[in-house]
């Protein structure tokens, strides 16, 4: 279902039969991290515990995520489910809470912040597990390759499993077993701000960006660039953006999901799903401060839950998932064959209770919200009626397109992009029946994208935008906007022995354009323009190896 392009490179290995004896050692079939390793399935992941790495920021700062206590050493208890008699816990928007409700949160992250530092429930604890799981801090079980849970299939669960703990311990804290987090509601234009009770007291973060404070509407297609609009037309381009990521780019859950990660090296991917791509990593760089040189605290991944406004900005996330489900037949249909995949449903992670117990989670036991006793608040969803128009005329975009297919060759090494590459590609099958167009989406692939290192990047993907001059311009509003790509920087890399080697997966795009094709009236064309623009200057550091077409069933 997805392309993979690695390359693998060793550092000096004059010990490597004893490194990789005590690996095995370390990762054999006696993890003490799961008590079962005999029913694991060779491609599901989960984390060996014993394994917690020392890493470097990007200015090789020491960063220790680890816990104080080695979570190898505790008891580990399966999940289950609350009680069917507990109270359903109602998310609200951050927006339409009230004082009484601000009150009872803040005393509870207060709470958290006075735990003892070794304390599972201290909330820079709590932020540490964001950073050890999203940092490649634990290898996997059985292997020496790193776990990691953003840029594919993991990253929904993993979220809506942190947050459903970390609500259920603040609720322990303060005695409330109705206590439910925020949302922030930043898709619909009520919510477009940073909610003003997150700007004082317990849920303050002060490595912000200043120039995105209230009343400041947020871009959730952020480029690292100040958009410059009004407040009026950065709602009309967020909702326009939001159409595609949730709906005409996301018909099938690899689309919308990320691609699947297998065990091991060789199993590893990097295809991040529509909302993780943006407003995800976009707004996680929009809040993080200018200041900090990887825009910490929101903006780097081992930062990120440092700041409370982090689990508002997940819950959101967690609530579009639903969404989603609902727009795309529901869950049983949208999940497709990735519900039936055991590889993704018996991957598991650890996590602390509201007990300060360890448990071992699987994916599988996420999926019904319901069973979870938690649900949010129904909103509108603006962005349903916010669908992009074409810039100019199909007929007349045809008539200058057939002047402008010409292929690029995209070489050995790929094509840097140090500016707007503009090609030509042809689609396979043009001529589909009825019923391969509603089996099948088309899917437009950026594949080999090559980032020099970890650092922030970003680029837009059009389809037929014929007017050279507007490229620059264009925007999600245009029906030509395919699509975007962004890299946020991981702000942590491994500390890596000698004799470990280091499999280097490149990322690939993929975006679904089968109704964008019909709206720009394309569908029947042999070949399409594709234009990929880079945004902020951060091309310079990019190579992509080229794009095609693929069906996705």
């Amino acid at each position: 279902m997805f392309s993979r392009d690695q390359k693998t490179t060793t550092l000096p290995a004059s010990f490597a039969w004893l490194m990789n004896l005590i690996q095995g050692i370390i990762t054999g079939d006696d993890n003490t991290a799961d008590s079962e390793p005999h029913k694991r399935l060779r491609g599901a992941q989960s984390p060996n515990l014993t394994t917690c790495h020392l890493s470097l920021s990007d200015a090789d700062r020491p960063v220790y995520c680890c816990p104080l206590k080695p979570e190898s050493e505790e008891t580990i208890i399966d999940f289950e489910f609350p009680s069917p008699s507990e109270p359903i816990k109602i998310r609200r928007p951050a927006h339409l809470v009230d004082e009484a409700y601000i009150a009872k949160y803040t005393e509870a992250v207060n709470r958290m912040r006075r735990l003892p530092p070794d304390h599972p429930h201290n909330f820079i604890r709590q932020a540490n597990m964001h950073c050890i799981y999203c940092t490649g801090a634990y290898n996997q079980a059985n292997s020496s390759a790193l776990l990691k849970i953003h840029r594919s299939w993991f990253f929904f669960p993993w979220h809506r499993i942190f947050i459903y703990f970390h609500e259920r311990i603040l609720g322990k804290l303060i005695g409330d077993d109705t206590f439910a987090l925020p949302f922030w509601n930043w898709d619909s234009q009520e919510g477009m701000v940073i909610p003003d009770f997150y700007m004082n007291s317990s849920l303050n973060d002060v490595d912000r960006d200043l120039g995105h404070l209230p009343p400041v509407v947020t871009d959730i297609n952020f480029d690292y660039v100040e958009s410059g609009l009004s407040p009026e037309a950065q709602v009309s381009l967020n909702l326009a953006f939001m159409y595609n990521q949730m709906v005409s780019g996301a018909r099938k859950p690899e689309l919308f999901i990320g691609c699947p990660s297998r065990a091991g090296e060789e199993g590893a991917c990097d295809g991040p799903g529509t909302i993780e791509l943006a407003p995800h990593n976009a707004l996680h760089t929009w809040v993080g401060s200018a200041g900090q040189p990887e825009r910490e605290d929101l903006g780097a991944f081992y930062s990120a839950a440092r700041d409370p406004i982090f689990y508002a900005h997940h819950a959101n996330i967690d609530r579009l998932w639903t969404v989603w489900e609902d727009l795309h037949g529901g869950r049983e249909v949208a999940g497709g064959e990735f519900l039936n995949d055991p590889d993704w449903l018996d991957s598991h992670f650890y996590f602390h209770d509201e007990n300060a117990r360890l448990v071992r989670v699987r994916v599988r036991d996420c999926l019904d919200m319901s069973k979870l006793r938690y649900r949010f608040e129904e909103v509108k969803h603006p962005w349903l009626n916010a669908k992009p128009k074409p810039s100019i005329p199909p007929s007349a975009a045809a008539r200058r397109n057939m002047l402008l297919r010409q292929s690029i060759d995209f070489g050995p090494t790929g094509r840097t992009l140090d500016a707007t590459l503009r090609t030509s590609v042809r689609r396979p099958r043009p001529q589909r029946t009825k019923k391969e167009m509603e089996e099948e989406e088309e899917v437009l692939v950026v594949h080999g994208i090559d980032i020099k290192k970890d650092m922030y990047v970003k680029f837009d993907v059009y389809v037929n935008a014929v007017d050279e001059a507007r490229t620059l311009e264009y925007g999600p509003e245009a029906r030509e906007f395919a699509g975007t790509f962004v890299n946020v920087r991981h702000g942590v890399r491994l500390v890596r022995r000698e004799g470990d080697s280091q499999m280097k997966t490149k990322s690939t795009l993929k975006l679904g354009i089968s109704e964008l094709l019909a709206d720009l009236e394309a569908d029947e064309d042999e070949s399409i323009l594709v234009t990929i623009v880079p945004r902020g200057g951060t091309g310079v550091n990019t190579t992509v190896d080229g794009v095609r077409i693929e069906y996705m069933k």
